[in-house]
């Protein structure tokens, strides 16, 4: 079967790429439904998807991506537009599972696949609403420790003999769940002790350790520096587009007062940090996981030297 699958691959190298991508195209159209029905306590699989206006909308015209662009972003049955973040999240989707299948053996992309479709849906709820629901915090967690004891090469160890890989992949899975939940919780309680007012949520405190039960603690430990990296680069140029121009910037994320009203992007604002773990914990789990482990490492030598 594996010989089979390596031919296979090696005559049509383009085949499992492509089929990945509409794969997530799929499952960013299903994101979609989480996205807008889960903070409302909606169920995800009944009805079907509805028009603004309440029309079912047919299977033809609720393909991924390409119903969008054919139905020029209105729905056939009013004429009412359908909002550009539907096709975005189905293309986002799509590229990074292409990006997960090429990177990675299956197994680990399979992994991958879940890890990345739960930081899409739980930075668009957290954008909408300032939450990321328990499904992609205490549950994304429990999957990640499921995931670690069956694919050891989760976590680098699918050369080690079983059970031993296994055991040392959830091992480590528990380690990024602890420290990086641990990490969050005692910046947000100095913080707090500082600013006098919540500097983070319950829920980032859940997110990282979730991201963590995927990429371990060295994961768990970029996600938190990384995401406010990003988080820095994100709001400096919105705030200046803001500046310039008098206008939010269309990727802006919405701010909030102390006391919960809603405010341009200033100093002493509040902004979803959801969004930016996820970026950095999806960066980590694609492209960096090599290098920091290789920088830790270097760290570790340092301080014994």
């Amino acid at each position: 079967m594996a010989a089979d699958f390596a031919q296979f691959n090696s005559a049509f190298p383009w085949f499992f790429p492509v089929a990945a991508a509409v794969f997530g195209a799929c499952i960013g159209s299903f994101l979609n439904v989480v996205i807008l029905r889960l903070p409302r306590e909606e169920s995800i699989v009944t009805p079907g998807s509805r028009c603004a206006c309440g029309t079912p909308i047919r299977w033809q015209d609720n393909l991924p991506v390409l119903s969008w662009l054919l139905l020029r972003g209105r729905a056939r049955c009013c004429g009412r537009p359908f909002s550009f973040r539907y096709p975005f999240v189905e293309l986002l989707t799509a590229a990074l599972f292409a990006v997960c299948w090429l990177r990675f053996p299956p197994a680990v992309a399979f992994a991958g696949w879940v890890l990345l479709s739960c930081l899409i849906a739980a930075t668009f709820i957290d954008l909408d609403h300032f939450i990321i629901p328990d499904s992609f915090t205490i549950g994304l967690g429990i999957v990640g420790l499921l995931l670690s004891a069956l694919i050891p090469a989760l976590h680098g160890h699918g050369t080690a003999p079983a059970p031993l890989g296994h055991l040392r992949s959830i091992a480590d899975s528990l380690q990024g769940l602890l420290i990086g939940s641990g990490l969050v919780l005692w910046i947000g309680l100095i913080a707090e002790t500082l600013l006098r007012r919540e500097a983070m949520g319950f829920g980032d405190v859940k997110f990282v350790g979730a991201i963590g039960a995927f990429c371990g603690w060295q994961g768990a430990v970029f996600s938190v520096f990384g995401g406010a990296a990003v988080g820095t680069v994100w709001l400096a140029a919105a705030w200046l587009w803001q500046r310039a121009t008098g206008r939010r910037a269309p990727v802006a994320p919405p701010s909030e007062t102390p006391e919960g009203e809603a405010t341009p992007l200033a100093f002493g604002a509040h902004v979803p940090f959801g969004p930016m773990l996820a970026v950095a914990g999806a960066l980590h789990f694609l492209f960096f996981r090599g290098p920091v482990a290789a920088w830790f490492d270097d760290v570790a030598i340092l301080f014994r030297s």
